[in-house]
């Protein structure tokens, strides 16, 4: 019996088999990331406001307070106030620096847009 000669792939990789190994890891890696970005974009449909601008941990963290919102919490205990120039209109902290603006609609709490608190300090009449 003679000992297995390598051969070079298309890939320019060398092994033995029937194709290469690596190259097929690494496409299944890459296939697997590409199912878990098109799971995340088909998240995005559901959300009551657009979320795609903002960083992942953010956009999760704005689910978690519009399921809160949903099941009943009252937006106080989310630590959200009203605004002194509109008092139709609730800011909820999300993180230190990201604010959920609501508005009041026929007594139902609506969510509106999700804005950096940079943005959000500088639409403040009066500042």
């Amino acid at each position: 019996m003679s000992p297995r000669k390598k051969k070079a792939f298309q890939c320019g990789h060398k092994g033995l088999g029937q194709f290469c190994h690596a190259c097929a890891a690494q496409e299944q890696e890459r296939q697997a990331r590409r199912e878990d970005k098109l799971s995340w974009e088909s998240e995005f449909s559901q959300d009551p406001i657009d979320l795609r601008a903002f960083p992942k941990h953010i956009a999760i963290k704005t689910r978690e307070v519009l399921a809160k919102l949903m099941i009943g919490d009252s937006w106080g205990s989310l630590g959200g106030k009203l605004l002194q120039y509109d008092r139709a209109v609730v800011s909820i902290p999300v993180t230190r620096d990201y604010r959920l603006i609501c508005l009041f609609v026929s007594s139902t709490l609506t969510p509106l847009r999700l804005e950096s608190h940079e943005d959000y300090n500088v639409k403040k009449p009066g500042t």
